[in-house]
């Protein structure tokens, strides 16, 4: 399959990490090493400026905004997870729902979604309904199931052993984490 040039961010490579705050940074990394096979590369902090703009000019957080600590978090084959604890004045707690706009979910892929199910069952990690068979439409061939993190991250696992319907007729394809292409 060819890829159509398109214009893109110059020397773009890919998805390196994505960023979330979490309320508490140990029980974060105990919850993605312990429950999802995550582990923990490294952490770092504090981060903060306590006379000067330096946190709202690099990050766009109230200037007196303290990282109390970050960990990098190793996701098998995929892109990295960075852990924020912050304190700031403004703080707050963001509780949305799929449906919300601004809302994210981190999806995660497994080989066998029945069994990844039953490992969250066992640890008792509650799920939404599923695992969930698509059979119609452009993403046909996936299987998926969404659950939570304790802190009420939203996260979905999927798989697609045999792809999804999309690539027969695509000209550009998704990035696929059963083989890094």
């Amino acid at each position: 399959m060819t890829h159509t040039a398109l214009k893109t961010l110059p020397s773009l490579v890919g998805l390196d990490h994505v960023g979330l705050t979490v309320p508490n940074l140990d029980d974060a990394v105990a919850f993605f090493a312990g429950i999802l096979g995550c582990p923990k590369v490294l952490t770092f902090g504090p981060i903060a400026d306590d006379e000067g703009s330096f946190m709202t000019d690099a990050l766009g957080v109230h200037p007196r905004a303290r990282i109390e600590r970050v960990a990098m978090i190793r996701s098998g084959n995929g892109s990295n997870i960075e852990l924020f604890e912050y304190s700031s004045s403004d703080q707050r707690v963001l509780s949305s729902k799929n449906s919300d706009i601004g809302a994210f979910h981190l999806g995660l892929y497994v080989r066998d979604i029945a069994a990844a199910k039953s490992y969250l069952d066992e640890r008792g990690i509650t799920t939404r309904l599923g695992p969930i068979p698509i059979t119609e439409g452009p993403v046909a061939g996936q299987t998926i199931l969404y659950f939570q993190a304790p802190w009420g991250l939203q996260l979905e696992i999927i798989s697609y052993p045999d792809g999804m319907a999309y690539e027969k007729d695509a000209e550009i394809l998704l990035w696929d984490p059963r083989n890094g292409a």
